[in-house]
């Protein structure tokens, strides 16, 4: 945990010996289950911390994280950015979502047992549960690092946030071709694109920035679109 705790204090980040406690035993408890459920790619303890911990941690120092009360995680999978922040922010409200319930049941688990109290997990699609009136446009924020193309996952995560608040999402090397082909869909869905953020994996060579979204305009009623168009069929 000696790179988690070196990033934290650089960027003046509050922690206690709890959270990384905490942290530890997540990365125990997620390391352990990979043995028998595909959760990470990543094995090496160390490289999970930078490219799970630290890397999920890069929302923390941003004005609309600080902000924001009510998160929501769109694909999670196993956590990711949801727990390490849910961590750091016990005081903030997660929502972490995804289509494969095992994975969820999972982190369940490891919440209950390590104490992490201020996360609940929900399945389904996002297709159907942004059209869900508990969910509609209920968030401050909308968090991912899901593998979509930008014009899809605005379809996404957009009916989520209320007005007012914002899309974070983590991008790759590819992020401002995707940006420049989504930039009618994200309008079509509301959202106003803002500014883009560095992260940590992109200081060290692996280009990888925050892409932020303000929704200014409430989603319409139509959008999303049924189970699978948003991947299939691109807004443009």
């Amino acid at each position: 945990m000696r790179q988690l705790i070196e990033y934290l204090q650089k960027n003046q980040i509050p922690y206690n010996d709890r959270m990384i406690e905490k942290f530890d035993a997540y990365r125990g408890g997620v390391l352990q289950w990979n043995e028998f459920v595909n959760l990470t790619a990543i094995r090496d303890p160390q490289e999970f911390t930078v490219k799970h911990f630290i890397d999920s941690a890069a929302c923390f120092g941003l004005p609309e994280y600080r902000a924001a009360q009510t998160i929501i995680d769109m694909g999670t999978g196993a956590g990711f950015p949801g727990v390490p922040l849910a961590i750091l922010s016990p005081d903030k409200t997660f929502v972490l979502a995804d289509s494969l319930n095992k994975r969820l049941k999972i982190i369940d688990e490891l919440c209950q047992a390590i104490g992490i109290h201020n996360v609940k997990t929900v399945h389904g699609r996002a297709e159907d549960l942004g059209r869900a009136k508990d969910h509609r446009e209920k968030y401050d924020l909308c968090v991912s690092r899901a593998v979509a193309n930008l014009a899809t996952l605005s379809e996404y995560c957009l009916p989520f946030v209320r007005r007012g608040g914002y899309m974070a999402a983590y991008k790759g090397a590819d992020g401002e071709k995707e940006l420049a082909e989504a930039a009618s869909a994200i309008r079509l869905l509301g959202g106003k694109f803002e500014r883009w953020e560095k992260t940590p994996l992109d200081s060290v060579g692996e280009e990888h920035k925050i892409l932020l979204v303000k929704k200014v305009n409430k989603t319409a009623s139509k959008y999303p679109r049924k189970a699978g168009s948003p991947a299939k069929e691109p807004l443009k």
